[in-house]
């Protein structure tokens, strides 16, 4: 193992204990990000995802659509696969990210 990737695998090792040192209720939703991994770019494609649930959320409330199993499958099908729908509903829910989404999910848990 050369010295670069002696300091890479330190530094990951300490990102784990950092995790570790945020208390519970504090940012659920990043220490999912950082405890399964994900990338910008994955983390990314995730806000872009519930960019578009949302508003399509908006129009189907606007068109009087009632029926969330559609949205909550499509959410399902898109969320990485190292991720857990409970968790991240409870995660953004608890950051108020997407909280209209969040609140709809959740109710199809």
């Amino acid at each position: 193992m050369n010295e670069l990737e002696k300091r890479l695998e330190k530094l990951e090792y300490y990102q784990r204990l950092m995790v570790d040192m945020i208390p519970e209720n504090g940012f659920p939703f990043h220490r999912l990000i950082i405890r399964n991994g994900l990338s910008e770019r994955e983390v990314k494609e995730f806000f872009i995802t519930c960019d578009r649930l949302s508003m399509k959320l908006e129009k189907q409330k606007a068109e009087g659509f009632v029926y969330n199993t559609p949205l909550f499958k499509e959410f399902e099908e898109e969320l990485h696969s190292k991720l857990k729908v409970q968790e991240v509903v409870d995660g953004c829910l608890s950051q108020n990210l997407y909280p209209a989404l969040m609140k709809l999910l959740k109710k199809s848990l």
